[in-house]
């Protein structure tokens, strides 16, 4: 039997794990006409990525699972720990309360669960089509599209769409379609992943810690609610045959405690560590996103992030595109934004991973004793690292033409009040760009032209006050936004819809300039700059 059609979709995504569910999810919420297409004919049911951080629960936020997300994972209450052999604590690590997003810092999952809560939300977007069983043998990219010839349950057929984006994985199909190369840091370290399910109701402290004993490095972790996970380096006399095997799961983890009597070993396999990143992650409608794109050793906790961070970063700037509202070209800045954050996060990820797999004796005491007289601080026990930051793109740009300083940094997210309602600013705004400014007074500097403009990007204009808000206007309710721009100066802040800073001004004429900046940047198409205004973001200045 074949199955083809002469529709064609405004996005084919390859994989459906979470990088795919998420950027169905967020296409399928803008109207997108999106078809995902996965191989296997049924949801992977085994643990694979276990943690998130606040901002990728900022990014569940805006696509509309944030309760659904809530319900099936563990934000983390303490620290997480790194001892030595002797059970001393080298580095100590606050994960409690609420990060910078408005987020737990850290949260743990089960990923079946989590797929399921995004599966469920992609496929109920009407726009949305999720084809699974379906197994993607070959793609021929045109000028208007790209042609998929499939094969699965329902037979051999083809699918056309406008834009492509290999969501599958760290062997892509689509990747090998192109002719982007691949920067390898050759960190290569094998680790027996072991996810169990204890019998007992326990309360693990600290819920995440890391033994860093040269006899065998070991994580242990939070698996989800109910889960437990455990890590154990592969040592130099042993294959990886001889560790993946139930047999030694079980010997690793009774020091531990655990036995079949008191618990169930859910999977155990071997897997190893790298970092890599293809170094050109867009060619013509072909994209890359998630694994697919990077991979990186698990010390960070940030490979899944990184994807999801991937997703958010490129279904906003495809919104623009598909409809109109901005160029193609748009899109070549998904590579150079995202690959520089994402090797943040790989050095980050290689230097935590060079401390805890220490197998000599004598440098594992020299490090212990480094990081005792650090005092167990992260910031002075553990290597430095550069911030994640966003490489050159959508960017404010200095008099000079290069990037303003302090832009492409994440933005906070506070609580607001707004007309009697009180909650997160994205619940109140419903998220895309948001101009945020010192009161009303910055906004009066903005022409109809500037306010066609933010209108047809979705932008919301949210005037901010301390107290006495106006009835459109929007109370600062914790007093965290309000602050933060005073202390810098700023009159107001343009975030962009994956709530990474854009830019700053000083005073209303700056903000005019912002805009301005932006709507070049985003490489406007004439024939859109002077249409209609989309619906309802901006009726007046504050974005009622």
């Amino acid at each position: 039997m074949s199955r083809s059609s002469s529709k064609v979709y405004d996005v084919a995504i390859v994989g459906f794990g979470p990088v795919g569910q998420m950027l169905s999810l967020l296409l399928g919420r803008a109207g997108h006409d999106v078809v995902a297409l996965e191989r296997w004919p049924s949801p992977y049911d085994l643990p694979r990525a276990v943690h998130f951080d606040h901002e990728i629960g900022r990014i569940f936020q805006a696509a509309g699972v944030a309760e659904e997300v809530r319900a099936v994972t563990d934000p983390v209450p303490d620290h997480y720990e790194w001892r030595n052999a002797a059970g001393e604590p080298l580095v100590r690590i606050d994960w409690s309360g609420n990060g910078l997003s408005g987020w737990p810092t850290a949260s743990f999952f089960c990923q079946p669960q989590l797929e399921a809560v995004l599966a469920k939300a992609a496929e109920s977007q009407p726009t949305v089509t999720v084809r699974r069983g379906c197994e993607v043998t070959d793609l021929q990219p045109g000028d208007e599209t790209v042609r998929l010839t499939t094969n699965g349950t329902d037979g051999a057929g083809e699918v056309r769409a406008r834009y492509v984006i290999g969501a599958d994985g760290a062997n892509s199909f689509v990747r090998s379609g192109m002719a982007t190369s691949v920067t390898d840091l050759g960190f290569f370290y094998d680790w027996l992943i072991v996810d169990t399910q204890p019998h007992e109701q326990a309360e693990w402290s600290p819920m995440n810690w890391q033994l860093c004993d040269p006899e065998r490095p070991t994580t242990i972790v939070s698996g989800g609610p109910g889960r437990r996970r455990w890590e154990f380096l592969r040592l130099p006399h042993e294959s990886i045959e001889e560790l993946n095997t139930l047999e030694a799961a079980w010997r690793l983890l009774e020091p531990w405690g655990r036995t079949p009597e008191n618990t169930t070993i859910e999977r155990h396999t071997v897997y190893t560590f790298q970092a890599r990143w293809v170094d050109r992650w867009r060619e013509g409608r072909l994209i890359l996103a998630g694994d697919a794109a990077h991979q990186m050793p698990p010390f960070a906790g940030q490979g899944m992030c990184s994807g999801m961070r991937d997703a958010i970063n490129l279904a906003w700037k495809l919104d623009l595109v598909l409809d109109g509202r901005a160029a193609p070209d748009l899109l070549d800045t998904y590579t150079s934004e995202r690959s520089e954050h994402v090797q943040h996060a790989i050095g980050m990820s290689m230097a935590l991973g060079q401390v805890i797999c220490v197998l000599d004796p004598d440098d594992a005491a020299a490090r212990d004793a480094r990081m005792i007289a650090a005092g167990a601080d992260p910031r002075t026990a553990l290597p430095p690292t550069p911030p994640p930051v966003l490489g050159d793109g959508v960017l404010q740009r200095g008099p000079d033409g290069t990037r303003a300083p302090n832009v492409g940094h994440l933005a906070p997210q506070y609580q607001v009040t707004h007309q009697g309602r009180t909650a997160l600013l994205d619940d109140v705004i419903g998220g895309g760009f948001a101009i945020l400014t010192d009161g009303v007074t910055p906004l009066d500097a903005l022409d109809a032209t500037d306010r066609a403009f933010l209108s047809g990007i979705g932008a919301r204009l949210v005037a901010l006050y301390e107290h006495d808000a106006p009835v459109d206007g929007y109370l600062d309710t914790t007093g965290g936004y309000l602050s933060h721009m005073r202390e810098h100066g700023h009159a107001a802040a343009v975030v962009r819809p994956d709530f990474y800073l854009f830019g700053a001004a000083t005073d209303g004429p700056g903000l005019r300039d912002l805009v301005g900046q932006l709507r070049e940047q985003l490489q406007q198409p004439a024939a859109t700059a002077d249409r209609t205004p989309a619906p309802a973001p901006l009726t007046s200045v504050t974005g009622q």
